[in-house]
């Protein structure tokens, strides 16, 4: 199903949970969000009910977010439901990895397609500074979990934090050179307590091939809202994905669905559609809905905080 803008919508972002382990400070209060209601949260059969119901329109990407998807009990019955879903053909996670290790094969072998990893940092007090819960050692195990599992093409997600890690862009590039990892390095945004950030904490993404000059384009034709590229006799892939200094929304091609049952045309926007209660015809006519009604693009910038009333973490990002 094609928005009000032409674009070919595909791809759903499903978040499972609201509760996550860590709490980034990007991401999410130290005290974390108001917990919802257990009869709040939607159910694995109404989640799969609203998959299906994106599927009939042509969404064919469903990516598990959080929160933290891992604290979900029984997420490899999940992926397993998601999987099964006629006419979906891939499956993802993001996941801060730090529960990864020990459900990477089950989830493997449930139909999971493939991972993205957070990790801002290789410094395991840094880790803890920007986690405040999370251990360096927890993630990196659950990173060597996925590869033994099978994993391939796992995407590593570094948020660019002006003062925190912008010593470290070149080690975290330098992942991609022995593996077929895509480090990618993303712009932090105005949303939440972050909004309030002095101007020096949001790098552009500029600074990445200020710390690693050797580095050219790559694939430029390659799906996804990441510019890639590649260092000579590297394995892998950087990427640079800019919501501040390039919008992408012209290739926008998600929805997101929280984990209380909204459906957000746009992460930015403080629009949403409530799917709660509906099945059948109905849910996908309001899919449907939510998809007509997605914007042409945000209008975040240095001046403009994000227009979402949500946490990242409430979303799924």
């Amino acid at each position: 199903m094609h928005d009000a803008f032409g674009r070919d919508v595909t791809y759903l972002r499903l978040s499972v949970t609201d509760l996550c382990n860590c709490r980034c400070v990007y991401c999410m209060p130290a005290c974390g969000v108001p917990r919802l209601r257990h009869e709040d949260v939607l159910t694995f059969e109404q989640m799969q009910e609203i998959v299906a119901a994106a599927a009939s329109l042509g969404v064919r990407k469903v990516r598990l977010t959080g929160g933290e998807p891992l604290v979900r009990r029984g997420i490899v019955d999940l992926v397993r439901m998601v999987a099964d879903v006629p006419g979906v053909e891939e499956v993802d996670m993001t996941t801060n990895a730090t529960l990864l290790a020990p459900v990477a094969a089950d989830l493997r072998a449930a139909g999971l397609t493939r991972l993205n990893v957070s990790l801002d940092t290789l410094d395991g007090a840094r880790y803890r500074k920007i986690t405040r819960t999370g251990t360096l050692e927890d993630a990196l195990a659950g990173l060597a979990a996925a590869r033994e599992a099978g994993f391939s093409g796992t995407k590593v997600n570094c948020v660019l934090l002006g003062g925190i890690n912008q010593d470290e862009l070149r080690p975290l590039a330098e992942l991609a050179r022995g593996s077929d990892l895509c480090v990618r390095f993303i712009e932090l945004m105005p949303m939440g307590a972050c909004a309030a950030w002095p101007r020096e904490r949001f790098l552009p993404a500029d600074a990445v091939l200020a710390a690693v000059p050797e580095l050219v384009p790559a694939d430029a034709t390659a799906p996804g809202v990441a510019q890639l590229y590649r260092a000579p006799g590297w394995r892998g892939t950087v990427g640079l994905i800019r919501p501040m200094t390039h919008r992408f929304c012209g290739q926008c091609n998600r929805i997101r669905v929280t984990a209380d049952g909204r459906l957000k045309p746009c992460l930015h926007s403080a629009q949403e559609v409530d799917l709660r209660g509906l099945s059948g015809e109905e849910l996908v006519r309001a899919v449907a809905r939510g998809i007509a009604e997605k914007p042409g693009r945000h209008h975040m910038d240095m001046g403009h905080a994000s227009q979402t009333p949500r946490a990242m973490s409430q979303i799924g990002g």
